[in-house]
């Protein structure tokens, strides 16, 4: 028989401030773990796109306003994480800097996520994940030696070093907080995050093995360590750098000579063409019945819209929709998936932290009132007419 157990973050309450993609698919994952999550979108601006909603409560309050200041720090009395992506200085004119919310709360967790960091050169700068990957020296490592950098979506600076290094941050305070008492403020930068990540190739950066971007073990230079496309336009990844992987490979492909050393990068153009061609003489699908199994770290390469039938995917995913991200899994979790609500709950939050009914009544209508002033998500082929830029004369 299985017993269910309280989700870690049970009991723990978090004011979501932040917008766009690294906040609000912190504060999910946060959610998934068992904290309640009270997202804070501005006017007419729910602050989270739907696909980062799961398991959020929506209200919103114009921080601008003195009643929009006073609700929000109603709301942090109770409150046990503050996350905010504005750039330094901003939440502070705000109302919502660390200062002035850690004096109403000492015990308060309060983590700025920011491109740059809270001081330095940078730290004003605009920017988006390209950007942080390219200060970083990230981009300068991605693609193919005879073309510019490749982005990888916006993975690497938004999710990998923002996200998840500050749930690693808001995590850590939580656990020190129960020995002091206080809460600490978490400068999380994905600047930073980026360069943490970055430690190994940079260590290997104008070696043999990563000499250039496109030329190096791990960054498609090597042969086998890179994608083929196959014979109906799919492709197969290839992952083979161990010895014993690299000979199934070669066993696979249907090499009857003797298996190289496949770590000599002199040999690397020629076991190159060799792997093409071969790939290049099935379909994906054929080939990945041929490696199943097999040992090799070869793999088929699956569209996105494929994930919804592949078998692992399916397994791990369980009940959630294939295109929305998991946190980690606990034993004893058999919980729920979490619902993804976009309504509106500024009045049902607000009342049940005590505001006067007419405080609360006042907010909301002002949220009506307010117009979107954010991206929205996805975008649209073209922008509503009232949003539409007028021409300038010349």
């Amino acid at each position: 028989m299985t017993t269910s157990s309280p989700r870690p973050l049970t009991g723990i309450r978090v004011i979501d401030l932040s917008r766009l993609a690294p906040g609000p698919y912190a504060t999910m994952l946060l959610a998934d773990m068992g904290a309640e999550v009270i997202t804070v979108g501005a006017g007419g601006d729910a602050g989270v796109a739907p696909v980062f909603a799961r398991g959020k409560t929506l209200i919103r309050l114009d921080l601008k306003q003195d009643s929009g200041r006073r609700a929000l720090h109603r709301l942090i009395e109770t409150a046990d994480v503050v996350m905010e992506g504005f750039r330094p200085g901003v939440a502070d004119r705000l109302g919502a800097g660390y200062a002035e919310l850690s004096a109403i709360n000492p015990a308060l967790v309060y983590c700025s996520l920011t491109g740059y960091g809270q001081d330095g050169p940078r730290a004003q700068e605009a920017g988006h994940d390209i950007n942080y990957l390219a200060a970083a020296g990230v981009l300068g490592a991605l693609g193919p030696a005879d073309a510019p950098p490749t982005v990888p979506l916006n993975l690497i600076a938004d999710f990998a070093g923002g996200s998840l290094f500050a749930v690693a941050g808001i995590l850590a305070a939580l656990v020190a907080r129960q020995a002091t008492g206080r809460g600490r403020h978490v400068d999380a930068a994905m600047m930073d995050g980026c360069l943490s990540m970055m430690g190994m190739h940079a260590d290997m950066w104008g070696s043999d093995f990563m000499p250039a971007r496109g030329k190096g073990l791990l960054d498609g230079g090597a042969p086998f360590y890179r994608c083929y496309a196959c014979a109906d336009g799919g492709h197969m990844a290839v992952g083979a750098l161990e010895p014993a992987f690299f000979a199934n490979l070669w066993r696979v492909l249907g090499f009857d000579d003797p298996v190289p050393y496949h770590m000599d990068p002199d040999l690397w153009p020629a076991l190159e063409a060799r792997l093409t061609a071969a790939f290049a003489s099935r379909s994906r699908d054929d080939w990945a019945a041929r490696f199943d199994g097999a040992e090799a770290c070869v793999t088929p390469v699956l569209s996105p819209e494929e994930i919804a039938s592949d078998p692992q995917a399916r397994h791990r995913l369980g009940q959630a929709p294939t295109t929305v991200p998991l946190a980690p899994k606990f034993d004893g979790d058999s919980a729920p998936f979490p619902a993804i609500d976009m309504a509106d709950r500024t009045a049902e939050v607000l009342t049940k932290a005590g505001l006067p009914a007419a405080e609360v009544a006042t907010l909301v209508e002002a949220n009506a009132q307010a117009r979107t002033r954010s991206l929205e998500w996805p975008p649209r082929r073209a922008p509503k007419a009232s949003q539409t830029p007028k021409a300038k004369t010349v």
